[in-house]
């Protein structure tokens, strides 16, 4: 018995990296799951290993800042298998490194856009039929560690985690009485396809980043998304509202 056995849900951006994880551990544990991103290829690649694995799962294309995306994904479990039991918002975007003297407006708006107006959107709509149901239902939104503290430079991505912290929160309070649990992992430095074209670069930054977490390693894409899973499963029917930092310890240091 799978952790989601039976379960209908929805993983975005899950072309790559934590996305990709989560969608196939998902799978891995019994859930049907639909797949989407804004790259066709990516999306159906990760269809296609949850299928060679034994999992169900289907792909539709989806951009994380449009609410017509955020709705067709919803309507597409339903269309597919009836029902939508959990989802787990992961789209989002980093932001240019500069002091709060020196941003740009159209960096804030691109930031937020995907961040988080794309994240209340995708909430909107899986609430929504959540209450349609009349059924229980687990989101999990992917914050950041930066949305618990701030880091010098990142203030508009700063800004966006932590308003997805405070929109997960206000969500799990206005519908924790209709069992509809919202909660948010808080995933620090992950060892994706991008994070090892960067070591590879610039070893002596990663080597320091690295020494810099209490556990000395970076996260995988898969401990992330075990803890989303967990999140969305039984086990953790009586959470919502958390903001789990999935860090190896570094929030602890700030």
């Amino acid at each position: 018995m799978g952790l989601m056995d039976g379960k209908k849900g929805l993983v975005t951006a899950s072309g790559g990296g934590i996305g990709r994880a989560s969608a196939l551990a998902f799978a891995r544990e019994g859930a049907r799951v639909l797949v989407s991103d804004i790259d066709d290829a990516a999306g159906n690649e990760t269809v296609e290993l949850i299928r060679a694995a034994g999992g169900t799962a289907e792909y539709l294309a989806g951009n994380a800042a449009e609410e017509s995306s955020a709705e067709a994904l919803v309507a597409r479990v339903v269309e597919l298998w009836g029902q939508l039991d959990f989802a787990h918002n992961n789209a989002g975007i980093g932001a240019p490194t500069k002091p709060v003297s020196e941003q740009e407006g159209s960096d804030w708006e691109r930031t937020f856009g995907i961040n988080l107006f794309g994240m209340m959107y995708c909430m909107k709509h899986q609430i929504k039929r959540f209450k349609e149901q009349g059924t229980p239902g687990a989101i999990v939104n992917t914050a950041s560690v930066a949305g618990i503290s701030a880091n010098a430079g990142l203030s508009a991505y700063n800004a966006s985690k932590w308003g997805v912290l405070g929109l997960t929160q206000t969500a799990a309070t206005e519908n924790a009485a209709d069992d509809i649990r919202v909660n948010a992992i808080c995933p620090g430095a992950t060892l994706t396809a991008a994070i090892e074209y960067w070591a590879a670069e610039v070893p002596d930054q990663y080597e320091a980043v690295v020494e810099a977490i209490p556990m000395k390693r970076m996260a995988t894409a898969e401990e992330q998304a075990n803890a989303a899973v967990w999140l969305c499963s039984a086990q953790a029917s009586y959470i919502t509202g958390v903001a789990l930092p999935v860090d190896g310890g570094a929030s602890l240091r700030r």
